[in-house]
């Protein structure tokens, strides 16, 4: 295939249009948190986000390279089809899951970041562990966004597919220095754009084109491959439900998700944006949904692509730009190809964002350097989201499929952070111990499962366990929602028999070493260190801890406070010991 130096000026064209939105935004905001506060103004964007800019920011935290190329993905590869595309349904799921349980009350209690809570009441270890999964999660995210880009700028101007990620990551990580949450709102505007007059203008092209068999007759007939509606066969129900339960809830403990929800002007706006972010979701995946049935039905031996087909070539995920490049005119696929290439840029930056926002306040600032500078903390900010970049890049380089990369990015989230956070929000009497416990369960039941991505063996073969044509063994038992729900259940149990064994003296008070049950955390324990803004929450200062006997067993264990949050924060001094 030629260089196509036309196609290079469209992605340039794109990328400054991209950068230029995001100076522009930062230009405008500079003056935002000058009050010492500006390392808080680039992590939630002084709490003024509205509807209109926040609707399309959140929508376009999902809607990005990984999103629509492995959404086409998943449509194209033969035996999936339709009905393995799973993350436009589940992912619009776990937004509104999010907007009715999570949004209102973590935006009423005016946290910075999603980790504050579990620092607020686990303490700043805690907090540390809990910042692990968080950030494989954004970086396994962040690299899907990479490896789509990169797969995107090697189909259009013929460059070695390693070379135009690094230099995608590179741009990316540059307009990630440019501003803060601001600048990304603004982009993400663009980058929806981008994406709905990219795709939808190449459709119809594509459709037309004389190598494109009617989808509408290769959805339920086999002509070029099997029907790209797909099957879900008996052997491998427990796997889908186990993955799209994994898409559903863990997608919803993600810091670039309450980056968004904390951005809001109003705990109500902040669940009115879930709930058109969950829309928007869906009505973006259409063209890619569509994108992907076209290039099950191409005959491919009849167009430039030649023989053979992009499976066989496991070329499967670049399916999207190959479907732009070889079935559109000349310059629609420019069109197409360069404004998919600019959007799916604007969402990397979201995810090395939230990365660094975490680590600069709950691990730099709360755990390590409390006294630290406003100033500091910023260039803390800066030489992270160079370092996650780099990594996210790395990982990148070595997958083997966005779609991959893009479950791989929801497993630790779902099966230990998921849990805690339930746990921290919903049910009263957790603690530090259980925490603890829950987290390591949760974390051993995942790595001893296996995961064919990584080539990692099973350690335990759970029913239905199988040999792949890898020669690694796959399981088709739901054994990561088994292990989220371990994890979960850990939790409450440890927590609840720590708790009884301080409180009736089976243990004395001196092995309460993690400080836990018989003193809470106070503004002492954690080294002055402020978690919220003052006027949002006050901590008690080494409330004693007094045993319960008259409580209800729903009261004991469900935070009902937690589903009765209004907009104002909540004084939380007479809050009883967890």
């Amino acid at each position: 295939m030629p260089f196509h130096v036309e196609g290079l000026v469209a992605i340039a064209v794109f990328y400054l249009a991209i950068l230029a939105v995001g100076i522009w935004a930062a230009w405008k905001t500079k003056n935002t948190g000058s009050d010492g506060d500006r390392s808080e103004a680039i992590i939630v964007g002084g709490r003024d986000i509205g509807l209109l800019v926040g609707g399309f920011t959140m929508t376009a935290t999902w809607v990005g390279g990984g999103y629509i190329n492995g959404t086409a993905e998943a449509v194209y590869v033969p035996g999936y089809g339709l009905a393995w595309a799973q993350a436009p349904i589940g992912y619009s799921l776990s937004l509104i899951l999010g907007g009715l349980f999570f949004a209102k009350p973590m935006r009423s209690k005016g946290y910075v970041t999603m980790l504050d809570p579990f620092q607020q009441l686990y303490g700043k270890r805690m907090g540390g562990l809990l910042f692990i999964p968080a950030l494989m999660g954004e970086m396994f995210w962040a690299a899907a966004i990479f490896s789509a880009l990169g797969a995107t700028i090697s189909v259009i101007i013929d460059i070695n597919i390693n070379i135009s990620v690094i230099i995608s990551a590179l741009i990316a990580t540059l307009y990630t220095l440019v501003g803060g949450l601001y600048s990304v709102a603004y982009t993400d505007v663009v980058q929806l754009f981008c994406i709905f007059l990219g795709l939808w203008i190449s459709v119809p092209f594509a459709l037309s084109n004389p190598a494109v068999t009617d989808i509408g007759f290769t959805a339920v007939h086999e002509v070029h491959q099997a029907p790209w509606l797909g099957t879900i066969g008996s052997l491998n129900i427990c796997t889908w439900l186990d993955n799209f339960l994994l898409l559903t809830f863990g997608g919803i403990p993600w810091q670039a998700y309450f980056q968004r929800v904390l951005s809001s002007s109003s705990a109500t706006y902040a669940q009115v944006l879930s709930f058109l972010a969950a829309f928007g979701c869906l009505v973006m995946a259409i063209p890619a949904v569509l994108i992907g049935a076209i290039g099950a039905s191409t005959a491919w031996n009849q167009t430039e692509y030649g023989f053979p087909d992009p499976i066989t070539k496991k070329e499967a995920d670049m399916i999207l730009p190959i479907v732009l490049q070889y079935l559109c005119p000349v310059y629609i696929s420019f069109f197409g190809l360069g404004a998919v290439s600019a959007a799916v840029m604007s969402s990397a930056d979201s995810s090395i964002l939230s990365a660094s926002s975490m680590f600069a306040r709950n691990i730099y600032q709360l755990s390590f350097r409390q006294n630290a500078s406003d100033r500091e903390i910023v260039w803390v900010m800066r030489i992270t989201v160079f370092l996650f970049g780099a990594s996210a890049t790395a990982m990148a380089l070595l997958a083997s499929s966005v779609y991959g990369l893009w479950y791989l990015s929801s497993d630790l989230v779902y099966i230990i952070i998921f849990p805690q956070l339930l746990c921290v929000l919903f049910i009263k009497g957790t603690n530090t111990y259980g925490a603890i416990a829950g987290y390591l369960f949760g974390l051993v039941l995942r790595i001893t499962g296996g995961e064919p991505y990584l080539y990692l063996q099973p350690l335990i073969y759970y029913p239905g366990c199988y040999l792949d044509e890898n020669n690694i063994y796959v399981q088709r038992f739901p054994f990561k929602t088994l292990a989220m729900l371990t994890s979960f259940f850990t939790n409450i149990i440890i927590s609840y028999l720590a708790k009884y064994l301080f409180e009736s003296g089976t243990l004395p008070p001196k092995l309460d070493f993690l400080d836990a049950v018989v003193a809470r955390y106070s503004r002492e324990h954690m080294d002055k260190a402020t978690l919220v803004k003052s006027d949002n929450i006050v901590l008690n200062e080494l409330a004693p801890v007094n045993p319960r006997h008259s409580l209800t067993l729903s009261s004991t264990f469900t935070n009902k406070e937690a589903f009765n949050y209004v907009d104002s924060s909540p004084d939380l001094s007479n809050t009883e010991d967890n």
